[in-house]
């Protein structure tokens, strides 16, 4: 019975009990007077009764009991004048009744076994009666101050001991019931204890044999060992409580960074995975374009076809430009922008994690954003509203930038000694220089020579959509030798 409790003890005052029979037949209760000893039987009895009424019995749900014949107890003391009853004759007529009735399914359980007598004889008698039940294969258990069931306890394969726990420093009973150790009597503290004469006390323990002397003083350090382990298993019980839990907590955080480290892992194997794929289709549609103009070149029509290519390769960067941040693109589909964007409105740009300022309003989904010296085209969906700092603030350090980077762009570029391809190239860069800083009119310096690089470049320029108009230079700007573009 796991936390067994006796239904007629308030609950308050009730101290529960584990009464464990297994592996052996036969328990000796020991202990003192007043610990517990004679309740213990009691609850066993009372409750082995009331299970096998039907009743509820006040148990741990781990607890298992069994299914007897009988119940045969010998508990009290009915001595009478009338019947000419002693202590000892009033518990041998139970003991007698008991044994005709005792079979292989009855729990016994005696209180005081061989009480009332002569101590040696008592212990004599008791110790018989005890291997006369065991005979008859029945539980028994019984309670006894004899030193004698003691070792007979000790020294029996299938009798155990046990006694009800006394705290020896206060002298009070702890009623919780310690199987495998036999206990001590106390007789001669608990009298000193309630005002006996120290000299009387003490004289009386000259009179027990030396032989019990040692014996009890064996038992005495074997409850204080077991007492100190105890204390020592209740420790460790919440050591490893502490420590399971600390498990538990650490196991869970550890799977939570594993799962946090894999999904970064994905994520960054995704993107690479993406940006190959991305770099691969555009290289491939670079090669492909520059293979037109290499055929347009040996068939004299290279500037429209150079022109159309650098169109087709900057449309088609644009339109894949999103492959290259799918991760920060994913991350980003649940937001949406909280009001219309509006010209000076700082914002952030998840593909390329900066932040910018709109230049304009935007047409439709797309819009221009100012990050620096550079302006970029880019989607409403990339972007995010930044609203912590003024936008007035943010588009005046920008301005700065701005006119920072213009401080150190020369309005004209020196082409000469280049062909006609070699020089377009640089100029297309410069163009697009140009208006990242805000500069319109630009200088191309070709030189006079045969006029053929003039004659190419004027042939590129008829087709850019960047430039408005474009013309030779006037005297002091360099006359023949330079051509004056003029920028929307």
């Amino acid at each position: 019975l796991s936390k067994a409790r006796h239904p007629l003890i308030p609950k308050e005052r009730m101290v529960p009990i584990d009464i464990f029979v297994e592996g052996y037949d036969t328990m000796i209760i020991t202990g003192p007077n007043t610990g517990g000893k004679t309740v213990t039987m009691k609850t066993l009895g009372l409750l082995s009764l009331m299970f096998q009424s039907g009743l509820h019995i006040p148990v741990a749900e781990d607890s298992e009991i069994c299914i007897f014949d009988n119940v045969l107890v010998d508990i009290g003391d009915d001595q009478s004048i009338e019947q000419s009853l002693s202590t000892f004759s009033s518990h041998m007529v139970n003991i007698v009744e008991i044994m005709q009735q005792v079979g292989s399914r009855s729990l016994v359980l005696l209180d005081e076994l061989g009480v009332g007598t002569d101590p040696v004889e008592g212990a004599a008698l008791a110790i018989s009666i005890i291997e006369a039940i065991r005979k008859k294969k029945a539980i028994c258990l019984a309670t006894t101050h004899y030193a004698e069931l003691k070792m007979y306890a000790l020294e029996t394969e299938g009798v155990r001991n046990a006694s009800c726990e006394f705290d020896v420093d206060t002298l009070q009973p702890t009623y919780k019931l310690v199987i495998g150790s036999p206990g001590k009597s106390n007789a001669f503290a608990i009298s000193r204890k309630l005002g006996l004469p120290g000299e009387i006390v003490d004289r009386a323990s000259q009179y027990v044999s030396s032989d019990n002397k040692r014996f009890e003083q064996v038992i005495e350090k074997l409850e204080i060992e077991r007492v100190h382990l105890e204390k020592e298993r209740e420790e460790m019980n919440e050591m490893r409580t502490s420590y399971e839990k600390f498990k538990e907590i650490s196991e869970k955080q550890l799977k939570d960074q594993l799962s946090k480290a894999e999904t970064v892992l994905s994520q960054a194997r995704d993107k690479a995975q993406s940006m190959v794929e991305s770099a691969r289709i555009s290289s491939q549609f670079v090669f492909d374009q520059m293979e037109k103009v290499k055929k347009a070149k040996e068939s004299g029509h290279l500037s429209e076809e150079l022109e159309a290519a650098r169109k087709a390769v900057r449309s088609h960067l644009r339109e894949n430009e999103e492959k290259f941040n799918p991760v920060e693109n994913r991350q980003d589909e649940d937001y949406r922008l909280p009001r219309p964007l509006k010209k000076g409105d700082r914002v952030y740009l998840n593909d390329i994690r900066k932040e910018g300022y709109v230049t304009e309003a935007p047409a439709g989904d797309t819009v221009f954003v100012q990050i620096g010296i550079m302006k970029t085209k880019t989607k409403l969906g990339n972007l995010r509203l930044v609203e912590d700092t003024s936008t007035e603030q943010y588009q005046k350090a920008a301005d700065k930038i701005q006119v920072s980077a213009a401080a150190h762009f020369r309005p004209e570029i020196d082409l000469r000694g280049m062909n006609g391809e070699e020089a377009w190239l640089a100029v297309d860069k410069y163009l697009d220089d140009a208006g990242l800083v805000g500069v319109t009119t630009v200088s191309l310096i070709h030189g006079k020579g045969t006029g053929a690089l003039k004659k190419a470049l004027w042939t590129y320029l008829r087709g850019d959509r960047r430039v408005t108009s474009f013309r030779i230079g006037n005297y002091g700007e360099g006359d023949g030798g330079v051509t004056v573009v003029t920028l929307k």
